[in-house]
């Protein structure tokens, strides 16, 4: 049965070697009634993720049978859905761009309290929370359809592997397209009203979700939305030429 989204309830696993770290946050979990369970391998981890279903994965980088960003690259493309957070101690910008490139959602440079790690696994589980009905089911863009009731998105009717966080980018871009959507705005809808950790990881999850629009819409004849980037503001998501051209055409003559 699948756990309720924002709820204790979620079932957690733990990758970290250090046996002290690895007690403390079970522990933490435990006790605020999270469903955890700590492994200290990635191998281990995977083997455990492919028989028990997990919805969220802390995984440390310093593991070792194997890096964590490689097992973070193995996880999200197994199990796409899986939220992951990063645990390391690597304080280097390329070291944290390579793990959301991986496929993190998120990650938490060491040392870290526990307070902090349950108020991050909080707001991400809010973004996974019921969707606002106030919003159309789904929107047509061209070629691409993005349905938010199942989650999916569509190219030319294939269907498109995202991952969560840029699912829900996608989304709020496409809420309002054409329009110019800040930063701010998009770290307050998609990660957290009260976000205070590095914008970092907009940028790499809006590069990889535009790699992955531009592929898809390789033979959809120019009926693709496009990410723009407003140095200084945010991002857009400007619709198809020809779909602008439409919405224009529709408009009434001045009289």
């Amino acid at each position: 049965m699948s756990p309720t989204w924002g709820s204790s309830s979620v079932p957690v696993i733990i990758v970290e070697d250090d046996a002290t770290i690895g007690r403390h946050l079970q522990q933490a979990l435990e006790s605020h009634g999270y469903h955890s369970s700590w492994l200290r391998t990635g191998q281990r981890a995977l083997e455990h993720l492919r028989t028990c279903p997990c919805e969220v994965m802390l995984l440390d980088l310093g593991l070792p049978d194997s890096d964590g960003v490689d097992i973070a690259r193995q996880v999200r493309a197994e199990f796409p859905d899986l939220l992951i957070i990063m645990l390391t101690a690597r304080t280097a910008e390329i070291d944290v761009i390579a793990g959301l490139d991986a496929g993190a959602d998120d990650y938490l440079t060491k040392p870290f309290t526990v307070t902090v790690l349950l108020a991050r696994l909080r707001a991400h589980l809010r973004r996974h929370g019921p969707r606002d009905d106030a919003q159309p089911a789904s929107t047509v863009l061209g070629a691409l359809t993005l349905d938010r009731s199942s989650r999916r998105v569509l190219v030319d009717g294939h269907e498109l592997r995202l991952r969560a966080k840029e699912f829900d980018l996608l989304a709020a871009l496409a809420d309002q397209p054409d329009t110019a959507v800040s930063r701010e705005q998009l770290m307050a809808q998609v990660w957290d009203a009260n976000w205070y950790g590095s914008t970092k990881t907009l940028d790499v999850h809006i590069a990889h979700l535009r790699s992955v629009l531009y592929a898809a819409g390789a033979d959809a004849g120019g009926r693709m939305p496009t990410i723009t980037t407003l140095r200084g503001h945010g991002y857009r998501l400007d619709a198809p030429p020809r779909e602008r051209a439409d919405h224009a055409g529709r408009h009434p003559e001045p009289r």
